[in-house]
């Protein structure tokens, strides 16, 4: 049986790509760090955003692993452009999977991204892995293997969250472990 652990980065500053952790970001980490000691992690794997990889960087620190980065992993995209309607663009997203406005990615095209570096995972060595990712991306990603995750759940995520999801044969579960 193979264990992702599927991250949702920290409270962050902001969205672009170096907007560093909080404050409480930087101690949502430690707690983090926490939260896994016990696991058997024997690999991390995050987006490079530096948000995304100072959230896991404690642990990894705690383990004595490497943090490796993988442009795969970070935030999917929804326009270029500044959107003020934005949030009901991204929900339809989740209704047509093909939708893409200017400048951005569908939801099929982050699915198909994220979940190459999840089968990537799946037929390595490691057998406990860390995987830090963005809100949106995470959930389009869960979608990936549950159709039944859509919208509302990326609604529900917090900063940080945690799902396992556990492989076995071809089964798969998934379970949200983080209580926030």
């Amino acid at each position: 049986m193979k264990h992702i652990y599927l991250v949702r980065h920290c409270k962050a500053t902001g969205q672009e790509p170096d907007a560093p952790l909080t404050e409480l970001g930087v101690k949502q980490a430690e707690q983090l760090a926490e939260f896994f000691s016990g696991k058997e992690i024997d690999s991390i794997v995050s987006s490079p955003f530096e948000r995304a990889h100072r959230t896991i960087k404690p642990l990894a620190d705690k383990l004595g692993l490497d943090i490796s980065l993988d442009e795969r992993l970070t935030e999917r995209v929804l326009s270029d452009q500044d959107l003020p309607d934005w949030y009901e663009m991204l929900r339809k997203t989740y209704d047509d999977l093909d939708l893409f406005y200017a400048g951005g990615e569908s939801s099929r095209t982050a699915m198909s991204r994220v979940s190459s570096v999840i089968h990537e995972v799946l037929n390595g060595a490691s057998q406990h892995t860390v995987v830090v990712s963005h809100g949106n991306l995470m959930s389009l990603l869960l979608k990936h293997f549950d159709d039944q995750i859509g919208f509302k759940e990326w609604e529900t995520l917090s900063n940080p969250d945690v799902y396992q999801l556990s492989f076995e044969n071809d089964s798969l579960s998934i379970r949200r472990v983080w209580i926030d």
